[in-house]
């Protein structure tokens, strides 16, 4: 779809175990030269662990291609779900045999001679089993028996196992024990670190072309190693996906944008936001307003008696004028006369009452309250307003 577009010559990507686009990180390395070690050597069980899509099987895959054909005889078994009266048949149909009998006693003989058969004829025979996590325990220890068949120096069979790390939790059951210590060379494949799933992408990028290009700016390049978090066959997936947009959008460089496009399509981009930091930000919200409210009631509690409340002021219209609040002085009270005050910040009802009166006391608040009746509380006075004091009748 985009060869030309980007100037390849083969899809650089593709997740199938293509050996002329093998990598040897230095995990790959050790694990190629293990198998090259153990079945040269005939030493029997051979073990190579990693995680899923690491590209253990892409390792198998080189390993045959570099052999001589001549001088090994490959069995390689691609579902080891399979008993072991299964697998002994398995064997005798890739060697081109078929067994004289079906009890498993009497096809371990016959192999027993048919593997001597090719030892004497310079050939090894080597048993590859991909996926080894998934062969029943029975099998397993079965298999072992396999490794009996030997001549007094070496092996007859050479079997490699490539497995995912959970096998190894199989190898430590009991019964499998003796299994596990007969297991002579182990490698382990680890995920490419953030320098290597670099070098990787490249790797692969130059095999697919005839001249090096530039297609991933660095800041995409750094973004899919991280969301790939070393694994080979994610990275495939990601510049697959990643080359096939920007071929959409007639890009000749997939940018930072386009990879953030695909790792959100694939559930890798994550919010800046996520489910569980929304519920603390919400949980802290709620606390917030929660104290708030109980402060203010409080406050309101404790502190009505000096509360004053100040109206929200409104720009008036044209036509109205604005009233200036200003002082009235108090003039002596006496039966015929009244005194007026605007209330000012901090001014209670009961307060202005004293400086009125002299004195404050229920009486004068009703005789006050009557006058005015727009105070409803006599601990709520607006700021603002003007009182009005009655002068007192004489009893």
């Amino acid at each position: 779809m985009y060869l030309n577009f980007f100037n390849l010559k083969k899809e650089p990507f593709q997740i199938t175990p293509d050996p002329s686009f093998l990598y040897l990180s230095p995990g790959h390395k050790e694990a190629l030269a293990s198998i090259i070690y153990g079945v040269e050597k005939k030493k029997g069980f051979v073990l190579i662990v990693g995680a899923v899509g690491v590209g253990k099987t892409t390792i198998l895959r080189a390993y045959l291609e570099k052999t001589e054909k001549s001088r090994l005889r490959t069995i390689y078994l691609f579902n080891s779900n399979i008993s072991y009266a299964n697998l002994l048949r398995y064997i005798f149909r890739e060697l081109g045999v078929v067994p004289e009998s079906d009890e498993v006693c009497e096809m371990v003989n016959q192999l027993h001679q048919l593997l001597i058969n090719e030892y004497k004829d310079g050939r090894n025979v080597l048993l590859l089993i991909d996926e080894a996590q998934n062969m029943p325990a029975d099998t397993l220890e079965n298999l072992r028996m396999l490794s009996n068949l030997e001549t007094s120096t070496e092996k007859l069979i050479q079997i490699v196992f490539s497995a995912q790390p959970e096998f190894e939790k199989t190898l430590a059951l009991d019964e499998l024990k003796q299994l596990k210590q007969r297991i002579a060379v182990k490698a382990v494949i680890a995920p490419l670190s953030r320098e290597e799933g670099l070098q990787y992408i490249h790797h692969r990028l130059k095999k697919a072309s005839d001249k090096e290009s530039i297609i991933f700016t660095p800041g995409a390049l750094k973004e899919i190693v991280k969301n790939a978090e070393g694994i080979p066959r994610v990275i495939n997936v990601l510049c697959d996906n990643c080359l096939i947009s920007a071929f959409g959008y007639s890009k000749k460089k997939v940018s930072l944008g386009v990879v953030k496009e695909i790792t959100r399509d694939f559930g890798m981009g994550k919010p800046l936001l996520t489910r569980w930091h929304l519920n603390l930000v919400i949980g802290l919200l709620v606390a917030a307003v929660a104290c708030l409210g109980i402060y203010e009631t409080t406050q309101l509690k404790e502190g009505t008696h000096n509360l004053v409340v100040r109206p929200v002021k409104s720009q008036p219209s044209q036509t109205e004028s604005v009233p200036r609040a200003e002082k009235v002085e108090v003039v002596p009270v006496s039966d015929d006369t009244f005194a007026s005050r605007v209330v000012e910040r901090g001014d209670t009802l009961a307060r202005l009452i004293k400086d009125v009166y002299g004195h404050v006391d229920s009486r004068l608040i009703r005789m006050v309250k009557k006058a005015n009746p727009s105070i409803n509380n006599e601990n709520l006075i607006i700021e603002g307003g003007r009182i009005v004091f009655p002068a007192r009748k004489s009893n």
